[in-house]
């Protein structure tokens, strides 16, 4: 194919002028609000099409994106297209030139942008609101000191072109309500509330007396257990209960430590957590209640553990083989590898305490390897980040810097740019199993929600020729670096950044 490069020119036009949708129609206008709507929900609808009139009533929330290049998140991209959004969801998409019969003799708000995205996910984020990687901030920062900073974080990760969040260990079951609520500008959020540890597990406190640890987190804790970012369970019972209580406070997902960890001081991440009838309570539980289960396993023993319990996500994978990968082809578990929290590691030593950084610095001898594996193999990948500060978006942990994990997906992973778009939108809400929890998110597909994101220039093209990119071997990959290059987030149909 031929690559041409599309460069973004602003809108020059009155910000309250509209369109008139025939063959001939090149004007756009910008005339969406960056605030959500009046009554402060954001209208998020993902049943399945609704029918669209032969004429759309004034009254309809109907609204035209035209677009140069269409990347639809799973298929090929295509050119000149447009885009009409009724009531927060695709209800149609049409060459520019060649507009449906109802939409030709209608005066429609329109955008035109050089390229049109699906929303992007990323699959493995903690809202903690804590402000550096010490574990330990999770018990002494007051919830609402967490909150105030996760505001901030939230609206950070959207403008960077996220809709769409899986947390991992956090409160973003909270936030998540917030952003419904009172408007508050943010992502669809879906959080597993507290990720499942065994006492001396990676979701341990090894620098705190076990009775304190254990008056916070444990199941057993004398007040709102499981209330924190992390809860300890121990024997099947303890586990089941466990599930429950995340379960009741609004879980969409659940997450289990299976392998030690890096920021955890004494686990070990090449051993297994967790035996298997504990592992297999956990699994019950969480699919009888419909959520799928999250893994977080680096060595081996873990990974196997974990697939064959049920569970339907591999967080991390460092140390996945050819064993591991048949078994998750087998399984049909989706593969989160977070590669992001690997390069920014191994890069800034002064971010971690010397033991977790010489862990970070042996699983970073085998991650690539085991990433490049599970992509050759033809493992189902959603890209996550790991990423879990609340800092200003110049730290390089800070949630909102996810974009890089596309750019490290083709020069780590191996995958063609497509491949990596796809692992970052299309294939993000599979992470939420079959069990009904996943959203129609992810696609340009007429019923999908109206979760889009432009950009500023072409990812696809090999040479992209723009200041502060982070261009290198990633090629245009290198834009979702720069939350500068997302030009536009759309989020349920509502525009929250526009030029």
């Amino acid at each position: 194919m031929t690559r041409r490069k599309v460069t973004f020119q602003p809108d020059p036009t009155s910000s309250t002028t509209t369109t008139t949708t025939n063959a001939s129609t090149d004007t756009h206008t910008r005339n969406v609000s960056h605030a959500p709507p009046a009554d402060g929900h954001h209208h998020h609808n993902a049943s399945a099409t609704i029918p669209i009139p032969s004429q759309p009533s004034d009254e309809s929330k109907v609204h035209l994106i035209s677009t140069s290049l269409l990347i639809p998140g799973r298929g090929e991209p295509r050119r000149d297209m447009t885009v009409m959004i009724r009531d927060g969801v695709i209800h149609a998409i049409h060459p520019t030139s060649s507009p449906p019969a109802f939409l030709r003799h209608h005066s429609l708000p329109a955008t035109r942008v050089p390229v049109l995205l699906p929303g992007l996910w990323d699959c493995h984020t903690h809202f903690l609101g804590t402000k550096s990687l010490n574990l330990s901030e999770v018990v002494t920062t007051h919830p609402a000191v967490a909150g105030a900073r996760l505001a901030r974080n939230a609206r950070d990760i959207l403008l960077s072109g996220f809709t769409s969040v899986r947390d991992l260990g956090g409160y973003a079951i909270e936030l998540a309500r917030a952003i419904s609520d009172s408007g508050l500008p943010g992502p669809h959020v879906y959080s597993a509330g507290a990720a499942i540890s065994q006492t001396s597990g990676h979701g341990d406190l090894f620098d705190l007396p076990v009775d304190v640890v254990h008056s916070r987190l444990s199941t057993t804790a004398p007040t709102n257990p499981a209330s924190y970012p992390l809860v300890l369970a121990d024997g099947a019972d303890a586990c089941r209960l466990a599930v429950r209580l995340v379960t009741r406070r609004g879980a969409r997902c659940v997450k289990v430590f299976t392998s030690g960890g890096v920021l955890s001081i004494l686990d070990d991440p090449m051993r297994g957590q967790y035996s298997a009838g504990e592992l297999e309570a956990i699994v019950d539980e969480a699919t009888r209640a419909g959520l799928a289960v999250a893994a977080h396993c680096h060595g081996k023993p873990g990974i196997l553990a974990a697939l064959r319990a049920g569970c339907h996500t591999i967080e991390h994978g460092t140390y996945l083989d050819r064993e591991c990968v048949d078994l998750m082809l087998a399984k049909e578990a989706v593969f989160v590898p977070t590669r992001t929290v690997v390069k920014v590691g191994v890069d800034h030593p002064e971010l971690m305490s010397p033991e977790s950084y010489a862990k970070m610095l042996e699983t970073a001898k085998h991650h690539r390897a085991a990433y490049r594996l599970a992509v050759r193999s033809g493992v189902k990948v959603a890209l996550g980040t790991d990423l879990g500060v609340s800092a200003p978006v110049e730290n390089p942990m800070a949630l909102g810097r996810s974009g890089g994990e596309l750019a490290y997906a083709v020069t780590d992973g191996g995958m063609t740019p497509l491949q990596a778009i796809e692992a970052a939108t299309a294939t993000g809400p599979e992470t939420l199993g079959h069990l009904g929890a996943a959203p129609k998110s992810g696609q340009i597909r007429e019923g999908y929600d109206a979760d889009l994101i432009a950009m500023c220039a072409n990812p696809l093209e090999d040479d992209v020729d723009l200041d502060d990119s982070g261009g290198g071997e990633a090629g245009g990959m290198d834009l979702f670096k720069n939350p500068k290059n997302i030009t536009h987030v759309w989020k349920g149909g509502v525009c929250y950044k526009k030029p």
